[in-house]
C-alpha cells in the first residue's frame, strides 16, 4: 500500500478522506477542499493513503494553525486517521514518520498535537502518541491535553495560549467552527432543527480566518459548542445525539 500527497494540482480530482462516500456532505467536502487548498501555500501537507480509505495526516506549520496555541518552530498536527480495517498495521506511525521527516527538513524543533485527557470522539487517542514519544507539555479544561515531541532540547515549550476567556456572550446553543472538518459544516442544519424544536436559539459562528481562530473561545477550533455562554463540548454529533444533550442541559435549567 502506497501513499499519496494532495496538492493544488490534484485536489479536484482526488479524494480528502473526510466523509468519504457521504453525499450528504458533498458541499462541505467542497468547502474542506476550498481551506485546503488556501492553506497549502502556507506550508500545508495533505497526504494519504493510495486506497479509497480514511487513512491520512494533515499538517502545517503550527504558526499557521487554525488553533490557539503558541509553538514557534513546530509542526501542528491537524487531524491523524486511520479507521477500520487499516488500524494496526503501522500506517498511524508511517504517517507520523512522513510529518516528522518534513519538519526536520524544515529545520524545526518538533511537532505538536492536541489530545483528549480520555478517548473522545474526533480527538486523537493520547496513549498512541505518548507511546510515539510525545511528552504532554499543557493541559487546559475541560479535557484538552497538548503533546509534544521534539529533537532539540533548547526548544520553546509549546503551550495553549490563555489570553482570552473559554466562554461565549450568547445564550442558548451557541457554535464555533471552521471549514477544515465537513462533518462540522454538516450537520448544522440538523442541529439547528432540533433546537428550535425545543424553542432554543441556535446560533453559529464561523471563524472564517487564521487569526480569529487562534483567538477564538474554543480550544478545538474546528468545532465547539457552547450552551448559555459555557463550553459543552467539542464533538460533531448527530440530531439524535444532539436531541438528548439538549435535552440533559434544559432539564438542568428546571
Amino acid at each position: 500500500m502506497g501513499f499519496i500527497q494532495i496538492t493544488k494540482k490534484n485536489i479536484e480530482n482526488e479524494h480528502i478522506c473526510c466523509a468519504l462516500g457521504a453525499k450528504q456532505y458533498e458541499k462541505a467536502v467542497n468547502e474542506k477542499k476550498k481551506w485546503l487548498t488556501e492553506r497549502m501555500d502556507e506550508g500545508l501537507v495533505f497526504y494519504r493513503l493510495n486506497e479509497r480509505a480514511k487513512v491520512f495526516i494533515e499538517y502545517l506549520p503550527a504558526e499557521m494553525a487554525w488553533i490557539p496555541i503558541q509553538a514557534t518552530n513546530y509542526m501542528y498536527i491537524n487531524c491523524l486517521w486511520v479507521s477500520g480495517k487499516y488500524k494496526n498495521n503501522g500506517l498511524g506511525k508511517q504517517l507520523l514518520d512522513k510529518c516528522k521527516e518534513d519538519a526536520m527538513a524544515r529545520g524545526m524543533d518538533g511537532i505538536v498535537h492536541i489530545v483528549g485527557k480520555k478517548n473522545k470522539p474526533y480527538l486523537s487517542e493520547k496513549n498512541f502518541f505518548e507511546y510515539m514519544g510525545f511528552k504532554l507539555v499543557d493541559q487546559i479544561d475541560p479535557y484538552f491535553d497538548l503533546v509534544s515531541l521534539s529533537w532539540n532540547d533548547q526548544a520553546v515549550r509549546p503551550s495553549f495560549k490563555r489570553d482570552r476567556k473559554l466562554s461565549v456572550p450568547q445564550q442558548g446553543v451557541a457554535i464555533y467552527y471552521t471549514a477544515q472538518c465537513p462533518f462540522a459544516v454538516g450537520i448544522l442544519e440538523d442541529l439547528k432543527k432540533v433546537a428550535e424544536n425545543h424553542g432554543v436559539t441556535f446560533t453559529t459562528h464561523q471563524l472564517t480566518t487564521k487569526e480569529e481562530a487562534q483567538n477564538a473561545p474554543t480550544i478545538w477550533t474546528t468545532f465547539g459548542l457552547f450552551y448559555d455562554g459555557k463550553f459543552i463540548t467539542h464533538e460533531m454529533m448527530s440530531a439524535n445525539k444532539f436531541e438528548k444533550l439538549i435535552t440533559m442541559m434544559l432539564d438542568k435549567d428546571l
